[in-house]
């Protein structure tokens, strides 16, 4: 995911792909710890998508609180 359509989504629709990337890693990491994902690098990828969502959520939370 692009850091130009996560600063575009809403705080709200933000959370929730957030709480749903979450899960799908947890899921992710279960799957592998049983059997080896034929592609590792997804587990890597969804954890960076998931800490670039969580730094503009950051960002957004500032600029609130900032006003």
């Amino acid at each position: 995911m692009d850091i130009k359509e996560i600063r575009e989504m809403s705080e709200k629709d933000l959370r929730e792909r957030i709480e749903t990337s979450r899960a799908a890693l947890n899921q992710m990491l279960l799957n592998h710890a049983v059997s080896p994902l034929e592609n590792t690098s997804q587990i890597k990828k969804a954890k960076k998508d998931i800490t670039r969502m969580l730094t503009v959520l950051t960002e957004i939370e500032n600029k609130k609180q900032s006003k």
